[in-house]
């Protein structure tokens, strides 16, 4: 090998270790930023955080200084990397002791009065960073790179970061033990091993082994180089780890959070900040360090890089993070871009009703939509005043639901009205809205405007379908979060800790059961939502297992029904007022009877027969609340 290929060799090496030095500086700060952002509240976060900020002025003033050639601003640089270096040992002391609290073993003052005796001896030391009794001077014209000269204090200083790091190690190890899931585990083992490499790539061997690498410069690049790229990595190992720690999202939605900032952040900026340093270095060697190829090269790459991940990162993530969720994560996601919002409908609706007046030469048209118990007027065109008094729309919904029957265009006042009606539901039409339009009764519509008004209304009655079929997913989605919300937590706390799970919730309030109670009463006598409720996990139902002989589905069953008879009065069973909403119950749950049935004989539309429900449901709710707290109240007692 020549010479000048040695050298050749040696300038590259220090310009890709220059670069990755950089690169490994803007991952902490980007990883600082994302603590910052979403999950700071949580211990373990903070101290991870804290590290992250004594990374950032390492690295930062590992990569300037590395290009300082005033000896001034060299030794600057030099003393503010000092300033990371020294807080670092308290801040890994600080995460250890965070961990094994978080797995359940808090500190009982011992492993406190340690963090802040360690955080207090750090900031002495830091004191005498300006002085030379730390550090000497700095030393420029020597191989293979600038640094400061070693003090019997440096020596001191060394035995500490050893000591205090052992000490955390052994914190780290405590934590792992204590952790049981395979999952949380490894987690574990990622966050140990990730914090290998900060802890030791970032003390300045320099100072110790000025005189090895002074002949064999290029041995001390190739190593800086490979030092630099392997904190890199296990930094991300270690953020990735830490991300877990005091949220309550799903695994897949921490990685997939993760991997797109380190993709937009981090990823993008040290591409971007590679290639631009390649190019005015490469510039320079030809006599042009700063040619119009730089600004290119650095918009370029930043724009090509955003585009990539805008174009690849929704794949790489279905395939990394969703595993055989795949096909119903990707049905919600696409969601959003199918979803039905009532704009979308007035708009859609606005172009029907502007066809209807257009084919049929009619001035005033409109669309309504049938809710539980009203009329809602969607769109017009014309005149619509008094469409809009209630009086009106209760006698216009009376008359549509006596005609719907025959799906026949009849007459009304001045307009023709045409039900939109979606099939049978439960053996009766399933009303959806009606279609009007001013037209002369003695006047016959030709054969061309009926089978336009056909086609226009089955539009319509597709429209309010979906909307309808997107207002109970809407509707179910609201019921399902109470719970989902409460498994998060509780997955969240027992990340880590054996006892999470255990966790005593928040006071048990009655808009979180009243889903339940109706899932569980749908399927009264049997079926999923009755045998998979969450209702299972109640004290009261526990209590009740002996009773049914071990049954779990006829202990909630016998829950149900004490809780339906506190709701019922006293005295013997009638068909008033004040025995509706156990009669509701009874007739609808547990005996089974359809709607319509059950309207007739309390004699009572079927709109306010599902406002009595909603009422009897949330009563029974809160029965089965306050059974709950005594059976807890007499286990504490």
């Amino acid at each position: 090998m020549t010479e000048p290929w040695i050298e050749g060799w040696l300038a590259a090496t220090h310009t890709i270790s220059q670069i990755v030095t950089a690169g490994v500086a803007i991952t902490a700060f980007s990883l600082l930023l994302y603590s910052m952002t979403f999950n700071l509240r949580d211990r373990v976060t903070r101290s991870f955080a804290l590290i992250s900020v004594f990374l950032v002025i390492i690295f930062t003033a590992q990569a300037i200084g590395s290009t300082a050639t005033d000896p001034a601003d060299v030794l600057f640089w030099l003393r503010l990397q000092w300033v990371g270096i020294i807080f670092l040992p308290p801040a890994y002391l600080h995460l250890s002791d965070a961990l094994l609290a978080t797995t359940g073993r808090p500190s009982h003052g011992k492993r406190l009065w340690a963090i802040r005796l360690t955080y207090l001896f750090s900031f002495c030391i830091f004191i005498l960073l300006p002085t030379r009794l730390l550090l000497g001077g700095v030393v420029i014209d020597q191989n293979p790179a600038p640094h400061l000269e070693r003090t019997g204090l440096v020596d001191l200083f060394t035995v500490y970061y050893v000591f205090i790091m052992i000490l955390a190690w052994i914190n780290f190890y405590r934590a792992y033990r204590r952790t049981l899931t395979s999952a949380s585990r490894r987690r574990m083992i990622y966050l140990m091993a990730g914090a290998t490499a900060p802890a030791l790539g970032t003390f300045p061997i320099l100072i110790f082994g000025v005189e090895l690498f002074n002949n064999h410069p290029l041995v001390y690049w190739s190593l800086a180089l490979l030092a630099g790229a392997l904190t890199g990595v296990l930094l991300v190992m270690m953020a990735y780890a830490v991300a877990f720690f005091g949220v309550a999202w799903p695994d897949r939605l921490v990685k997939s959070r993760i991997f797109i900032w380190l993709l937009r952040g981090p990823g993008t900026a040290s591409v971007v900040l590679g290639l631009t340093t390649i190019v005015r270095r490469a510039g320079a060697l030809v006599g042009s360090p700063y040619s119009a190829y730089v600004p290119i090269i650095m918009v370029a790459s930043l724009l090509l890089c955003e585009f990539l991940i805008t174009l690849f990162a929704p794949i790489w993530e279905r395939w990394l993070f969703y595993g055989s969720d795949r096909a119903d994560l990707s049905l919600l996601h696409t969601l959003e871009e199918r979803l039905l919002t009532s704009n979308d409908l007035k708009q859609f609706l606005e172009v029907v009703v502007a066809a209807v007046c257009d084919r049929l030469q009619t001035p005033d048209a409109f669309i309504a939509a049938v809710n539980e118990d009203d009329l809602e007027l969607i769109v017009t065109a014309g005149d619509d005043a008094f469409l809009k008094e209630p009086q009106t729309s209760q006698a216009l919904l009376h008359l549509v639901v006596q005609n719907q029957l025959h799906q026949d265009i009849f007459q009304w006042g001045q307009f023709s009205l045409m039900p939109l009606v979606n099939g049978v539901h439960e053996g009766h039409e399933d009303l959806l809205g009606i279609l009007g339009f001013s037209w002369d009764a003695e006047k016959a519509l030709d054969a061309d405007q009926a089978q336009t008004l056909l086609l226009l209304s089955q539009r319509v009655v597709m429209a309010l379908r979906d909307r309808k079929l997107q207002r109970q997913v809407f509707s179910s989605l609201k019921t399902l979060n109470p719970q989902v919300k409460l498994i998060q937590h509780l997955m969240a706390a027992s990340r880590y800790d054996r006892q999470g799970v255990l966790m005593d919730e928040k006071e048990l309030q009655p808009e979180d059961f009243t889903a339940w109670v109706k899932e569980a009463l749908t399927h009264y006598w049997g079926g999923p939502k009755l045998t998979q409720s969450p209702l299972m996990q109640l004290t009261i139902v526990r209590d009740a297992l002996e009773a049914n002989d071990g049954n779990h589905a006829n202990a909630l069953r016998a829950i149900l029904r004490k809780a339906i008879e506190q709701v019922r009065p006293e005295g013997e069973r009638r068909f008033t007022g004040e025995w509706i909403l156990y009669n509701i119950l009874e007739m609808k749950f547990l005996e089974g009877k359809k709607v319509r049935e059950i309207a007739t004989r309390l004699a009572m539309s079927e709109a306010d027969l599902y406002r009595k429900q909603r009422v009897a449901v949330d009563a029974v709710a809160k029965a089965i609340i306050d059974m709950e707290q005594q059976a807890r109240q007499d286990i504490n007692n």
